[in-house]
């Protein structure tokens, strides 16, 4: 390990990172040089460029069907990747849902549609990575929200399912210590490139003035990934002040 590449020699499995934030954190990890294996459901050809950028930095990458819904796609994505790389050292559940809806019209449907991935999912694959994380001392890190720690009136059911995530991870850090730390980064308001201009008006609210961006979450994962592994059970919100209020 040297002090450009922290991660060289460890192996990540980012879910959910063919686009947006899980791309910047699967490309992140990689320059850091982790070979990072990622899940994708729909993007396939957004994947496969994202495997192909991973593989430019000199590590290997490797893309992995797996709808989050469905527990045994969950298990053969997971032995895919430990099988490929050897093992398994780092896994960020970063896969998500975001919805807008006003609370008296939620859905039965709508409700078990966010919760299941967004706090089902990242359980799953959890589970399935356990034996390999345990053998090789290794990390969990759950991508959690702002939105999880401050209630939002038009998104009751992703901010509670985003309030779970959190809980979970920290019932994670205290049931698989000491051989594997746990954390999780919420983010707050990021722009992406696909839900800018509507949430601009964020940017004044927040005491940085300006909304996020991918590369700060991802910034916050890696710190998450390299740092000291007696860290664990904490909840780092990265949202330039904005939950300050």
């Amino acid at each position: 390990m040297s002090e450009n590449k922290p991660l060289a020699g460890k192996k990540a499995l980012v879910t959910g990172a063919a686009k947006r934030i899980g791309r910047e954190i699967a490309l992140t990890l990689a320059k850091a040089g982790a070979d990072v294996a990622i899940t994708y459901r729909g993007s396939e050809e957004a994947a496969a460029e994202t495997v192909r950028d991973i593989a430019r930095l000199g590590v290997a990458g490797l893309a992995a069907h797996c709808d989050l819904h469905n527990p045994s796609q969950i298990r053969e994505a997971v032995e895919m990747v430990t099988q490929a790389f050897g093992g398994l050292d780092l896994l960020v559940n970063n896969a998500g849902a975001f919805e807008t809806a006003k609370l008296e019209e939620i859905t039965p449907e709508q409700w078990d549609n966010i919760f299941a991935t967004n706090t089902r999912g990242p359980l799953l694959v959890a589970q399935a990575a356990f034996p390999h994380l345990k053998k090789a001392h290794g990390r969990i890190i759950n991508i959690g929200s702002l939105g999880g720690i401050h209630p939002w009136a038009t998104h009751a059911h992703y901010c509670t399912s985003k309030a779970a995530l959190h809980m979970l991870s920290e019932t994670m850090a205290k049931a698989w210590a000491p051989e594997i730390s746990v954390n999780c980064v919420a983010p707050g308001m990021v722009v992406n490139g696909e839900v800018d201009e509507g949430y601009e008006h964020f940017a004044a609210k927040t005491p940085m003035q300006r909304n996020g961006r991918p590369e700060d979450i991802a910034a916050a994962v890696l710190f998450f990934a390299t740092g000291p592994h007696f860290v664990t059970g904490q909840l780092l919100a990265v949202d330039g002040g904005l939950g300050l209020g």
